[in-house]
């Protein structure tokens, strides 16, 4: 009597079977924010530089909102002169108006620019971070990053910050969903654009156009929000951005070599990097390593 063998499985449900869910994507993005903290243990001294210019930025949106704040009727009289023969309740109701969306305006734009500013304030600072940990996760020599190109590309970064600005803008102001869909849609836009900037360092440094750039990001969207919408919240702590920023570059040099660990392994080659857990157990810091 022979014995019954079970059917093979199908190659499109044994690729199903194997390919992550959403869930635990988003969960492992947001788990590389939190990998980035244990560069603190090696290289408190490098970290702890990281901090300064998202402090400076910071104070500057600060000192920013507040010039406005102090000047809110006078901006909105500014914006209005049709309302000045107007009686006084239209045009306090309507000056008062401008002068608000003048503000969340401009905290919407903050929102979204605070991580490219940062990142063009603290270049050499965050350079260096980077570099650390990549000599940490080892396998890979960076090549020298183009001046001008690192300009475009920042400038590209800069304009897409403020059409997700007024596109978060334009969604909050729509009755009833607004207050709800505005935050989402904040979170998410925010966050991908994060990922995007944070990964453009170790991108470029491996000659990555933004085409490539942009096909890697996009086949592991789940994971590049996660990572994104993760740091975009701590953010939103006060103080947060000055304390997390730092560890946000080690993670996104984490999340870049996996993007191109998954692209590798996809390709059937062996893979480029070594896995990013290789940094949680990188060698223990030394004086001249700083």
């Amino acid at each position: 009597m022979s014995r019954r063998r079970d059917p093979a499985p199908r190659p499109a449900t044994a690729a199903r079977a194997r390919r992550p869910g959403v869930a635990s994507e988003l969960l492992a993005g947001a788990g590389l924010l939190w990998r980035g903290f244990g560069m603190w243990r090696r290289r408190p001294g490098v970290m702890a530089l990281g901090m300064v210019p998202a402090a400076i930025v910071a104070a500057l949106v600060i000192a920013v909102v507040v010039v406005l704040g102090a000047n809110f009727a006078g901006i909105g009289a500014w914006l209005t002169p049709f309302a000045e023969s107007w009686g006084e309740n239209e045009r306090e109701l309507v000056r008062g108006a401008a002068g608000t969306l003048v503000v969340v305006g401009l905290l919407v734009l903050a929102f979204y620019t605070f991580t490219t500013l940062t990142l063009l304030v603290g270049d050499p600072f965050y350079e260096r971070i980077w570099r650390r940990a990549e000599t940490d996760l080892g396998d890979f020599a960076p090549a020298p990053l183009g001046f001008w190109r690192s300009v475009g590309d920042a400038i590209l970064l800069v304009l897409r910050a403020i059409g997700y600005g007024l596109t978060t803008l334009a969604v909050g102001l729509i009755p009833v969903v607004g207050a709800i869909a505005g935050p989402v849609v904040g979170a998410l836009l925010g966050g991908h654009l994060i990922a995007r900037e944070l990964t453009q360092r170790p991108f470029q440094a491996r000659g990555m156009g933004r085409d490539a750039r942009r096909g890697l990001l996009r086949g592991s969207r789940a994971r590049e929000l996660g990572f994104g919408v993760m740091t975009q919240l701590t953010f939103l702590i006060p103080g947060g951005a000055i304390i997390v920023m730092p560890a946000a570059v080690v993670g996104s040099t984490l999340l870049a070599r996996e993007l191109l660990a998954r692209a590798d392994a996809r390709a059937g080659g062996p893979p480029e990097t070594r896995s990013g857990r290789a940094l949680d157990s990188a060698p223990g810091r030394s004086a001249a390593a700083d």
